[in-house]
């Protein structure tokens, strides 16, 4: 045998069949399609359609609530920055703000920042932390400790009094006009 004598086994390639190509090959006309009807239209995907029956998807009840304006914070616990602190991972002399536990593989996702809970115990001293929200416990736990915690994310009475300045500045300039 040569290599210009290689082939496939017989039956190991099909050829496709060529519908549509006259009465004599078995699929001439309507391609095996059947006559007329949805179905028989080229780009039809009937996907969940039921025959008019009201599809399942729609039968079952609707469950939760997706919050568009809900905010999205990376949770970290006390107890697992001191875990990190104590492997060394993370610096409890610097700055601990969402780039630093990022950096040490803590504060993943969190698209408005970190939130610092109080699960765990903190037992290292003057840590400062930098975070978008704080949980009253947490707050407390590291004072306690003798460290600080900066909240940069506003609260909501703040934005709403953003919000009655905007709207007293366009009323003010649109009395202007």
């Amino acid at each position: 045998m040569k290599l210009n004598e290689i082939r496939d086994n017989d039956g190991a390639r099909k050829s496709r069949m060529r519908v549509g190509r006259g009465i004599g090959s078995g699929k001439g006309k309507t391609s095996g399609r059947g006559q007329k009807g949805q179905k028989s239209r080229s780009g039809v995907a009937v996907k969940g359609f039921e025959g008019g029956q009201m599809p399942l998807h729609m039968r079952l009840p609707k469950r939760g609530f997706n919050n568009p304006f809900g905010k999205d914070f990376a949770e970290v616990n006390l107890g697992m920055i001191q875990k990190f602190i104590d492997a060394g991972k993370l610096d409890a002399g610097k700055l601990v703000d969402h780039a630093a536990l990022k950096a040490a593989g803590l504060g993943r996702g969190g698209k408005n920042g970190v939130r610092l809970l109080a699960k765990g115990e903190l037992t290292t001293k003057k840590v400062q932390f930098s975070v978008a929200g704080a949980s009253k416990g947490a707050v407390a736990a590291v004072e306690k400790a003798g460290g600080s915690v900066e909240v940069t994310l506003p609260t909501n009475l703040e934005v709403k009094a953003k919000k009655a300045e905007a709207t007293a500045k366009r009323l003010e300039k649109k009395n202007k006009k």
